[in-house]
């Protein structure tokens, strides 16, 4: 007999939800059972990877199980069970291990029995990926691997090293996780406020993973973002009045609400001033602005209410001509002020050209250029592409286009601004 399902942590079984998506969204609660469990991260994390395998080979062929986060928690259950019993190297954690947890627990429970450890420990297990003995940038590859489910390769470009490097990386956080015996709970007053900086920045990237994919065939993993936007709201549930975490959660549903306009038949990119807004989601829109013009007025202002406020104004303008720039142009600048970064001012470079013309933009852009913190980057060449065709400088715009698709790792995205070099060159 399997499990009662619970409504509150299994994901909706639907027409449109395929076994990767319930795999994706349903690990990092069962790594934080194991974990919870057995008291040994590390090993659950693995133990979880070859239930997930078991899974994948399985549910194809019989079918997803009724219950399938119980489907999982048992079978990951007994691959811990049986590294306890059989590897006589850890006898030493087996004793700790026993005089941690009751006798009755030492085992997976029945699977007809309630366990209270079976409720969704995601955000536990963010907060204790987040760990203050981690340096911010493991925190946040760790979490991503963990919580997020993004892959080492993912993570690596995302972080500019190599695979090998960002391997080792996870592999020597989980190590230090598991020597720091720390207990499996939610930090509280000062611990928390300590490592929720990196919860949020870890959340944002997932976030941001999932609405823009950093490479492969899909513009978009929307279980990712849906993933990234669920944590968050049980980030602000728990933290009811820090604004940041609500400023994150309002630019997550303001900016996710343009997913389905996003992508056209084929998956194709539509970029923004080409969307049919009328696809944009009217109800995640209304719950962000309801959610920011809460929070705006409490302070203190933060980096996240900013890049909302943004959002805001894209959503709420029924038309590309009616978006209100001049606000968006005075925003970039809080913004700033608030988080200097290049890429804070290569969109401030936009906003610029949309209020005093192209030629104001492409100064900050060659600005951007000496300073050599965006070298390489597609997103320099795809602004300064479309400045300059704003400009009406076709080869400029030409050549930028070229660029920006051959270093641009996303194929929608290379299949566009490959479409968008052609347009220019047929105008010429």
């Amino acid at each position: 007999m399997e499990p009662e399902s619970d409504p509150r942590t299994d994901p909706p079984i639907d027409g449109e939800t395929t076994a990767e998506d319930l795999l994706r969204t349903l690990a990092p609660q069962v790594v934080g059972v194991l974990t919870r469990r057995f008291g040994d991260f590390d090993s659950a994390e693995d133990a979880v990877q070859e239930a997930l395998l078991a899974a994948a080979t399985q549910w194809p062929d019989e079918g997803v199980p009724r219950n399938p986060r119980g489907w999982l928690i048992q079978v990951a259950s007994r691959r811990m069970t049986e590294q306890v019993r059989g590897e006589q190297a850890r006898r030493r954690r087996e004793d700790l291990a026993a005089r941690q947890l009751p006798a009755d627990r030492s085992t997976a429970p029945a699977a007809d029995r309630e366990d209270p450890a079976d409720r969704d420990d995601s955000l536990v297990l963010l907060f204790l990926c987040c760990h203050p003995a981690l340096s911010p940038t493991a925190a946040i590859a760790l979490t991503l691997r963990c919580v997020g489910g993004l892959t080492t390769s993912q993570i690596a470009r995302a972080f500019m090293v190599p695979d090998t490097t960002m391997g080792q990386r996870i592999s020597r956080a989980k190590q230090r996780i598991k020597t720091s015996a720390v207990p499996f709970r939610m930090p509280e007053g000062e611990e928390r406020a300590g490592r929720l900086v990196a919860v949020l920045h870890v959340l944002y990237l997932i976030f941001n993973e999932g609405y823009a994919t950093s490479e492969g065939p899909d513009l978009q993993r929307i279980e990712l973002s849906r993933e990234a936007i669920r944590l968050t709201r049980a980030a602000h549930e728990l933290l009811p009045d820090d604004s940041e975490v609500a400023g994150l959660l309002a630019l997550m549903l303001l900016t996710h609400a343009r997913s389905a306009a996003r992508t056209g038949p084929e998956g194709e990119l539509i970029p923004l001033a080409e969307q049919d807004r009328a696809l944009w989601d009217a109800r995640a829109i209304d719950e962000g602005t309801a959610l920011l013009t809460v929070t705006l007025p409490k302070g203190p202002l933060g980096p996240y209410q900013v890049q909302a406020a943004v959002a805001a104004v894209h959503d709420e303008a029924a038309t590309v001509e009616e978006t209100d720039w001049p606000q968006i142009l005075a925003l970039y600048g809080v913004l700033e002020q608030l988080s200097a970064s290049p890429v804070v001012s290569l969109n401030r470079a936009v906003a610029v050209a949309m209020v005093r013309g192209a030629d104001a933009g492409l100064a900050i852009l060659e600005d951007l250029t000496a300073d050599g913190r965006l070298a390489g980057n597609h997103r320099l060449y795809v602004a300064r592409a479309h400045l300059l065709e704003m400009a009406g400088d076709r080869q400029g715009a030409l050549e930028n286009y070229r660029e920006a698709a051959r270093r641009t790792t996303s194929l929608p995205e290379r299949h566009y601004l490959t479409l968008r070099a052609a347009r220019v060159a047929a105008q010429g």
